[in-house]
């Protein structure tokens, strides 16, 4: 179990800083008015009987300039690049060289894409009774194209970063689905509470329109078929929605930021995170109490925003364990945004740290009455992210 908590006379960590491109828009302003109007943004035609949660149209241009740029990254790398750009110009450090030249970075992200036509190939071609020994080895080495590998890399993105805005401190990139983000925001925030780091820019991005993914977890039954439903209504229609988004962060020391004039969002207090090991029911649950006692949550203060997948029975067990807690009312961002693996912790921070700093919990999108009004303004949120089949993660973001 591992977790970073703020201790009485640690450095404060305020987030400065939020860039967001999604399936509901770019920009802070866009997606708060669409989740004020509980817009949901899906595609159930494109990637039948899948459902997808595109990504908006945005301008290229506006954070990635050079086309050449464009043209050598995947649409995972386009997309952060993206949002990392509007996050930097939140915090209003956008080409500010002496701060870009120390900032560190930490990112959460998937492997790249595959080449699809060669995929297909060997499909049909293990479909037909055509694989003779050695054949997949065969037409692997030579139909895939050598440069292939190196666009999978998930460092990738953090290279493109710092190529196209600048940032030159150190890098750490985490992979591995849903955890890999709250890993992100874990080490992130440790390192600015120990002194080790004064600022960091951390986030991921993930591109949910993937005909290879949604093979791939296929193979899990974890896809949401045929009809959009609100995440809490997918008990017996379990699933989730990939959607294709990007989220960053500016975290700064307090003192940092100060120096400099930058006003805070939010407070980033504590980030917690665990791996259950699933064997018997209950066990998601237990894991995700034992994380909550390790915050310093205020009951009718605050509010959970969740990244609940909506897969079973992960999400199932998630619901138990929010019922104990019933007094602080719920988001799940999986019903706006879709799902968005890495991507889904650092985007719940972000939502809260939004919701924090314009004193209100945007509305409930859900028809099972799990979710309801909050009338008072919010002092604390919690976030919450459960793997959909492994790895638990709690932040703690609080008002300044």
């Amino acid at each position: 179990m591992t977790d970073t908590a703020s201790k009485p006379g640690q450095t404060e960590v305020w987030i400065t800083g939020i860039g967001l491109a999604t399936s509901l828009g770019e920009g802070l302003d866009a997606n708060w008015a669409a989740l004020g109007e509980r817009r949901v943004n899906v595609d159930d035609k494109g990637f039948a009987p899948y459902i997808v949660h595109p990504l908006m149209p945005v301008t290229l241009d506006a954070q990635i300039p050079k086309k050449g740029d464009q043209r050598q990254m995947e649409a995972w790398q386009r997309i952060g690049t993206y949002a990392a750009g509007l996050a930097l110009d939140s915090a209003g450090i956008k080409g500010n060289k002496d701060i870009l030249s120390k900032i560190d970075m930490v990112v959460a992200a998937g492997g790249g894409e595959r080449d699809l036509s060669v995929d297909t190939g060997v499909l049909n071609a293990e479909a037909k009774g055509n694989n003779a020994p050695g054949f997949l080895n065969e037409r692997l080495m030579s139909d895939l194209r050598p440069t292939l590998f190196l666009a999978q890399l998930s460092n990738l993105l953090a290279g493109n970063i710092a190529i196209v805005h600048g940032v030159c401190g150190t890098s750490r990139t985490f992979m591995g689905e849903e955890v890999a983000g709250a890993d992100a925001m874990r080490i992130a925030l440790a390192r600015i509470m120990s002194g080790e780091s004064d600022i960091a820019l951390v986030g991921g991005s993930h591109n949910g329109e993937r005909k290879d993914l949604l093979v791939l977890y296929e193979f899990g039954d974890f896809n949401l078929k045929d009809k959009f439903a609100p995440v809490w209504a997918r008990k017996d229609h379990a699933g989730f929605a990939l959607g294709s988004a990007g989220a960053f962060l500016v975290l700064e020391s307090r003192a940092h930021a100060e120096a400099r004039g930058a006003k805070p969002f939010a407070r980033l207090t504590n980030v917690v995170a665990d791996l259950a090991r699933r064997k018997q029911p209950g066990d998601m649950a237990a894991t995700l109490e034992k994380l909550w006692a390790k915050l310093p949550t205020r009951a009718g203060k605050g509010a959970i925003i969740t990244g609940a997948t909506g897969a079973e029975p992960a999400t199932s067990e998630e619901r138990s364990f929010l019922g104990k807690h019933a007094d602080f009312p719920v988001r799940a961002t999986g019903t706006m945004f879709g799902h968005t693996m890495e991507t889904q912790f650092p985007l719940g921070i972000a939502l809260a740290a939004l919701a924090l700093s314009r004193g209100a919990l945007f509305p409930p999108n859900d028809s099972t009455g799990l979710e309801i009004e909050m009338t008072d303004k919010p002092t604390q949120i919690v976030v919450v992210g459960a793997g959909h089949w492994r790895g638990e993660g709690m932040a703690l973001v609080e008002a300044v």
